[in-house]
């Protein structure tokens, strides 16, 4: 019997690779399916052969349980589960593990997208197409401060990894990241404006700590006294951020099958 070529191999290597499961919130907004697409195309072309797809928790279709369901159906051993979520909290914890568990699909659940610097670039990024300049003087610098814009959660550990966020921008700034809440935590972004405009930094741009767009994206980019950048969508680093946290999650597996 011949043995298999080396374009066979790889061809079986990539035919067992775990599918990549993108976990989205949900919008109203036709503009989120729209962008989520696009970036899950964008992970496509970076990763050629890589089986991947998406599911919701909530007000989009495919939902997440919709989607294991479908590759349960299909007889898929592995799948690795990735929240296009920014902050770890209760979709995170309870219910991605949850809709996996009712599944024989065998799966991982990897982290959430944040903190990361590569979030933190992709922030940074969309802050100078929205007009802010890396170059400022020191007086420019003295009176300029940037309010990060997230969902909020009531869970702490979304708190911490917000925080975590804005330090890694505000070491790429230069200049004090606040991070503030549409919804549930505190302090709101209104509130954030406020106290910072009370310290003398008059000129406050708004980072938008969403990965597409919709109402809290909106709401907070309305705010702004000044700029506001625009949800971090397609931006090269998510695609790149998404991968990473798939293969993350596939060697934190295959270092505790080996223990």
């Amino acid at each position: 019997m011949s043995q298999p070529s080396l374009v066979q191999l790889d061809a079986r290597r990539r035919a067992c690779r775990p599918t990549l499961v993108v976990v989205a919130h949900g919008s109203r907004d036709p503009r989120a399916l729209s962008t989520v697409r696009a970036l899950l195309d964008d992970v496509r072309a970076r990763r050629p052969g890589l089986p991947v797809r998406l599911g919701h928790i909530e007000l989009n279709e495919p939902l997440l349980t919709d989607t294991l369901a479908d590759l349960d159906a299909a007889g898929t051993a592995d799948a690795v589960l990735v929240p296009l979520l920014l902050a770890r909290g209760h979709h995170v914890k309870r219910d991605i593990p949850e809709a996996a568990a009712a599944v024989r699909v065998r799966t991982r659940v990897a982290a959430p997208l944040g903190p990361h610097p590569l979030l933190a670039d992709a922030l940074l990024a969309r802050l100078v197409e929205a007009g802010w300049r890396t170059d400022m003087s020191a007086a420019e610098r003295a009176a300029s401060a940037v309010v990060l814009a997230a969902a909020g959660s009531r869970d702490p550990d979304s708190a911490v990894d917000t925080r975590r966020t804005a330090r890694l921008l505000a070491e790429r700034l230069g200049v004090p990241v606040v991070p503030a809440y549409a919804s549930t935590a505190a302090p709101t972004v209104t509130t954030a404006l406020r106290a910072l405009a009370a310290k003398g930094r008059d000129r406050v741009a708004v980072a938008s700590c969403f990965t597409a767009p919709g109402r809290f994206a909106t709401e907070c980019a309305q705010a702004a006294p000044w700029i506001a950048s625009a949800p971090l969508g397609t931006h090269p680093a998510m695609a790149d951020l998404l991968l990473h946290r798939y293969d993350r999650a596939l060697a934190a597996g295959a270092e505790s099958t080996a223990a």
